[in-house]
């Protein structure tokens, strides 16, 4: 998938991606904190604070849940693959759970030991959002680090990796993808399809076909660009 970069302007004030599942709230305690923020649909981490820091939040809930369905394990390989730097919050306070002590503290071990990321516990949302400020702040004013919001997914072969960069077209998924290269054949026949051609595909539509045609044939505007990341 594209990696897109956003080099810091000369000011104090960071700038922020938050995955477009993440509550509202942040976007209004981050501001009020300082920091500029911009809804994106990540495909890891559920904030990035720079090139190569990421921040995976859960609530001590969703954490255990995680563990029990092994989901955190599946998400942590394609986190570390990205960014150099991996912080995992667990949010809220304990109360029943649903795991065993030595359970947890199993995969707390794991997080650190095996993945090498940061495992933190914040109170609540106020207290997460304070975190990745200064996260944000530390790595974009203080270290100079650049953004990078669109991580590569981690991809085993070529034909995954051809299909990663067609999600990439607007209102497309997985299915879609896959569809459009079996059809096609190639990223590059899907690419230079007409839009005709394009609604020859199943369940593609007159309105898909036509956005994604556009977008590929659209000419490039530094200007538009400038200020999106």
């Amino acid at each position: 998938m594209t990696q897109q970069f956003l080099d810091p302007i000369p000011s104090d004030v960071p700038l922020i991606a938050i995955d477009q599942r993440e509550d509202p709230i942040f976007d209004k305690i981050l501001s009020g904190l300082g920091a500029r923020t911009q809804r994106k649909v990540l495909d890891v981490g559920d904030f990035i604070c720079s090139v190569r820091l990421a921040i995976e939040r859960k609530t001590r809930s969703d954490f255990e849940q995680s563990v029990i369905d092994g989901r955190l394990f599946s998400q942590l390989p394609n986190l570390v693959s990205n960014y150099t730097c991996v912080v995992i919050i667990v949010e809220g306070i304990a109360n029943e759970e649903r795991l065993n002590r030595n359970s947890l503290l199993g995969a707390y071990s794991s997080v650190i030991a095996d993945y090498g990321a940061s495992l933190i516990f914040t109170r609540d949302m106020q207290a997460t959002a304070e975190l990745v400020f200064h996260f944000a702040k530390h790595e974009q004013i203080a270290k100079k680090q650049p953004m990078r919001i669109y991580a590569k997914k981690k991809t085993h072969t070529p034909s995954q990796g051809a299909r990663s960069i067609v999600e990439s077209l607007p209102m497309v998924g997985p299915k879609l993808a896959k569809s459009l290269l079996s059809h096609f054949g190639s990223v590059g026949a899907v690419f230079n399809a007409t839009e005709k051609e394009l609604m020859q595909v199943d369940k593609m539509g007159k309105k898909k076909a036509k956005l994604i045609f556009d977008i590929l044939k659209y000419e490039y505007n530094d200007e538009e660009d400038k200020f999106d990341i």
